[in-house]
């Protein structure tokens, strides 16, 4: 638990079900049941203690943070491969779902965890560029963008299995700045075509591999 006298370095976890506003109000009450189980078997297959996440529902998915020390290699690889992997096995409504991860400093608030990483995990999660990725791609479930900073050290590493090709890089300015990260289709470990991520409506710039 966060105090609002500690400022702690954290990874944040946000969660997004594509087209949940257009759902009817049982077809949404669903679909959270559905994404509520298929985080809770994802955590679990990934060795996760997820009843340890600071949790803020967003209506249409999840806002975490997790515990200090946690293995941000194994929420990044064995996580979203398993979130992939449960998405794929049916068993009630299909659910396609945009995930974004940013570490950084955190703090207390009022209404819970406050600073900037979890904006930058919320715009990132929120970007056009994202949202074009996963509608580009009607046969995957799943898209995962991570921050500049996560992708350099946590994804370069190729910790348990992490497929730095499997990503390309994205910016977006929203209100003004510039939000920079990497994003990958599908399990960030599994093998898939090389592809590039498409551009989108003037506001996403191409970067460079380094």
């Amino acid at each position: 638990m966060l105090h609002e006298d500690q400022l702690v370095y954290g990874l944040v976890v946000a969660v997004d079900v594509e087209g949940f506003s257009r759902m009817g109000i049982l077809d949404q009450a669903a679909v959270l049941l559905r994404l509520k189980e298929v985080l809770e078997r994802a955590s679990e297959q990934a060795g996760l203690v997820r009843a340890a996440w600071l949790r803020q529902p967003r209506g249409d998915g999840e806002l975490a943070v997790l515990p200090a020390d946690s293995d941000v290699s194994r929420v990044v690889a064995d996580f979203v491969h398993e979130v992939a992997e449960e998405l794929g096995q049916g068993g009630g409504p299909r659910l396609r779902l945009r995930i974004s991860m940013h570490h950084g400093a955190l703090t207390a608030g009022v209404f819970g965890p406050i600073g900037d990483t979890l904006v930058v995990a919320c715009r990132l999660l929120d970007a056009e560029s994202v949202r074009e990725t996963l509608a580009r791609h009607p046969g995957e479930n799943v898209v995962v963008v991570v921050s500049q900073r996560l992708y350099e050290d946590v994804v370069a590493t190729r910790f348990r299995g992490l497929r730095p090709d499997r990503f390309r890089p994205v910016a977006e300015r929203i209100k003004g700045r510039i939000y920079r990260g990497y994003v990958c289709v599908g399990s960030p470990k599994s093998e898939a075509p090389d592809e590039a991520v498409p551009v989108g409506h003037g506001t996403l710039v191409e970067l460079p591999r380094r």
